[in-house]
């Protein structure tokens, strides 16, 4: 029997066919999000493929990202500098942004 007719190296075939390529992107922090987290950017090495999916990533890191970027808060994202929602699709060197809500007066 050879090894790719096992259960195992199909399920290990299975998993390697399924892994996002890596993405390289620059994070950057702003206003309370920034000062929770002690720092205003970070290049972040992912494998999500939307902005929801990269905010998911950096919440399950646990604190201080939890309750910074915890999805029961008000957080604001936005992509190339552009306001986006969490469905908008990242690309490797894109800019990614999370900072809270802000008001006008």
């Amino acid at each position: 029997m050879s090894l790719e007719s096992t259960p195992a190296a199909g399920a290990a075939a299975a998993a390697t066919a399924t892994v996002q390529p890596t993405l390289r992107v620059e994070v950057r922090y702003f206003a309370s999000i920034r000062e929770a987290l002690g720092h205003g950017s970070e290049t972040v090495q992912t494998q999500a493929a939307t902005l929801g999916a990269l905010r998911a990533e950096l919440i399950a890191r646990g604190e201080p990202w939890a309750t910074a970027l915890g999805h029961g808060r008000a957080v604001r994202m936005a992509l190339d500098q552009t306001l986006s929602g969490e469905d908008a699709a990242l690309r490797t060197g894109a800019e990614v942004a999370f900072f809270p809500p802000v008001t006008g007066g």
